[in-house]
C-alpha cells in the first residue's frame, strides 16, 4: 500500500468517528430515539470518544452525551455509572472553551435528576474544575442549580465529600460579588463556619479558602462571615500543624481588614493581628506573604490602626521578614506593608526609622537588581515615610550616597527639624552631617538648594565656611600670606 492510502485509511476512521458522534448528537434531540439509544450501548461507545484526539469529537461526544442525561434518571445515573464524569475532568485541563462548555451542559443535566447523582464525589470534582476556570464557566454551574447540592454536600459525613464541595464553592465565589452572593444566599457561610474547627487539615484548607473568596468582594460580604462568629475561633487555628490551614486562616484575616477600619479593629480585638505576628516569625516564603499584607492593610486605615501594628511588635518582624526573603514579589510587599505603617505621623515614621528600615528600603530602591515593582513600591514607601518622619538619627544616613530625588526630602526634613532644636543642630556639627551637606552639589535655586540655605542659616556663618569644601586651602593660603608682627 503507498503512503496516501495508508493515509486515507485513517482519515475515513475519522470521518467515520465525526459522523457517528454528530449523528447521535441529532438523534439525542427526539425523545422518542432515547430507549433505542441506550438499549444500543450509546454511553459505552460515547466514553472512548471523550478522550479522542480530534477536538471536535470530542465536543460533539459530550454534546450528545449532555442530551441524552438530560433526558432521564437513568441516563444520567449511567454517566455517572461509566465512569464518565471523571474523564471530563481529564479532559478539561488542555480543552478549549467550546468543550467546555459542552462539558458544562453534561454536568448541568446529571445535577438536575436527583440529589444523589449531584452529591456524588465524581460529579462533585467535575463541578470543582469547570468552576475554577472563569466566571462564565461558573455560572454555568450556578444556573445548573449546583450550589444549593453543593451546600448539602457539607452536611455529609464522607470527608471526601465535604472537601471537594467547599473546594467548588471556594472556586465559584472567587470569580464575582454576584456568584459569592449566590453562594451566601443558600446558606453556605453557617454550614462553613461549623466546620473551623473540624480535625482534618484538608478540609480546614478548604473551608477557610472559601470564606476567603467569599470576604474579598465587599464590606457586606465580609461582615457576613465576621456575623457567622468564625472569629475568635480562626484565630487558634493560627496554631494549626498543617501550614496551608494557617496560611489560609491569615489570607482570611487579610481579605477581611481590607475593606474599612471598623471589620479591623475586629481583628485587632480578638488576638488576630498579634496571632498573624508571631505567625510571620514561624513560617517562610510564599506562606508569609497573606500576613505580610494584611499588617499593611491595617496600617493604612488609620493612625491608631496603624500604631496597633507597632505596638504589637510588627516593624522589628516585617524588618526581619525583608531580611530573610529573597524573592522580590515578597519583599515588596513587605515595602509596601511599611509604607502604610510609616507615613502617618513622626512617631509611625520614628518606629521604621529605628528599625534600620529607611536605607534597606532605599538599597532596593538603587538596587539594579530588584524587579520593577519592587523599586517602585520601595520608592514610594521611602517617600512617604521620609516627608513624616523627623527622626533624625534615622535620616543621617540617607545623606550619602543617595539619588537627588531622594535627598531633596531628606535635607527638607532636617530643616524642618534643624531650626528649633538646639540639641540636634550640635550633633548635626559633630556627626559630620554638616560637613555632608556643604559637600552636596545642588542646581541654584531648586528645592535642595532651598533646604541647604535654611539649614545653613541656622549655623553661624563661620562654622558653614569652616565645613565647606576647600575652607581648609584658604585657611592654609591665609596662612602663607600672614606676617606676624
Amino acid at each position: 500500500m503507498s503512503q496516501r492510502q495508508i493515509i486515507q485509511v485513517f482519515e475515513q476512521y475519522q470521518k467515520s468517528r465525526m459522523q457517528f458522534v454528530q449523528t447521535v448528537a441529532d438523534l439525542a434531540v427526539r425523545p422518542q430515539n432515547i430507549d433505542m439509544l441506550q438499549n444500543a450501548g450509546v454511553m459505552t461507545l460515547l466514553r472512548p470518544l471523550m478522550l479522542d484526539g480530534v477536538s471536535g469529537i470530542q465536543q460533539t461526544a459530550a454534546l450528545a452525551l449532555g442530551r441524552l442525561a438530560d433526558h432521564s434518571d437513568s441516563l444520567a445515573e449511567a454517566v455517572v455509572r461509566e465512569d464518565i464524569l471523571p474523564q471530563l475532568v481529564l479532559s478539561l485541563a488542555s480543552q478549549n472553551r467550546f468543550y467546555k462548555k459542552a462539558a458544562a451542559f453534561v454536568l448541568r443535566a446529571v445535577a438536575r435528576h436527583t440529589p444523589e447523582l449531584a452529591q456524588a464525589e465524581a460529579a462533585a470534582w467535575a463541578l470543582n474544575y469547570i468552576a475554577r476556570h472563569d466566571a462564565q464557566l461558573s455560572q454555568s454551574v450556578v444556573d445548573a442549580g449546583a450550589v444549593p447540592l453543593l451546600v448539602l454536600c457539607l452536611l455529609e459525613p464522607e470527608m471526601a465529600l465535604k472537601r471537594i464541595a467547599a473546594s467548588t464553592l471556594s472556586d465559584i465565589c472567587k470569580h464575582s460579588p454576584e456568584l459569592a452572593q449566590t453562594v451566601v444566599d443558600n446558606g453556605a457561610i453557617a454550614h462553613l463556619a461549623q466546620m473551623i474547627l473540624s480535625p482534618d487539615a484538608k478540609l480546614k484548607r478548604q473551608v477557610f479558602s472559601a470564606l476567603s473568596q467569599i470576604s474579598k468582594h465587599s464590606v457586606s460580604l465580609a461582615e457576613m462571615v465576621i456575623e457567622a462568629e468564625v472569629f475568635p475561633a480562626a484565630v487558634s487555628c493560627l496554631k494549626d500543624p498543617d501550614e496551608y490551614v494557617r496560611k489560609n486562616v491569615t489570607t482570611l484575616m487579610r481579605e477581611v481588614v481590607k475593606h474599612t477600619p471598623e471589620l479591623s479593629q475586629v481583628i485587632v480585638n480578638c488576638g488576630g493581628m498579634a496571632a498573624v505576628i508571631d505567625f510571620l516569625g514561624e513560617s517562610s516564603g510564599n506562606l508569609r506573604l497573606p500576613g505580610i499584607m494584611m499588617l499593611g492593610y491595617v496600617a493604612a486605615h488609620s493612625e491608631n490602626l496603624a500604631m496597633a501594628v507597632i505596638l504589637s511588635k510588627g516593624v522589628p518582624q516585617l524588618a526581619l521578614c525583608m531580611s530573610e526573603e529573597h524573592e522580590h514579589h515578597i519583599k515588596a510587599a513587605i515595602a509596601w506593608s511599611i509604607g502604610q505603617i510609616g507615613h502617618h505621623s513622626p512617631e509611625h515614621a520614628k518606629a521604621v526609622a529605628t528599625s534600620n528600615l529607611l536605607s534597606k528600603l532605599l538599597e532596593l530602591y538603587m538596587e539594579a537588581s530588584s524587579s520593577e515593582d519592587l523599586q517602585a513600591k520601595s520608592k514610594k514607601a521611602l517617600k512617604s515615610i521620609l516627608q513624616k518622619c523627623t527622626y533624625l538619627p534615622g535620616l543621617e544616613p540617607l545623606l550619602y550616597d543617595v539619588p537627588s530625588n531622594i535627598l531633596k526630602h531628606v535635607v527638607c526634613q532636617f530643616s524642618k527639624v534643624l531650626p528649633h532644636d538646639s540639641k540636634a543642630r550640635r550633633l548635626f556639627v559633630t556627626s559630620g552631617g554638616l560637613k555632608k551637606l556643604q559637600e552636596i552639589e545642588a542646581e541654584p535655586g531648586s528645592p535642595l538648594q532651598d533646604h541647604i540655605n535654611n539649614i545653613n542659616s541656622c549655623f553661624p556663618e563661620e562654622i558653614v565656611r569652616y565645613y565647606s569644601p576647600g575652607y581648609s586651602e584658604v585657611l592654609l593660603e591665609r596662612l602663607e600670606r600672614y606676617q606676624p608682627a
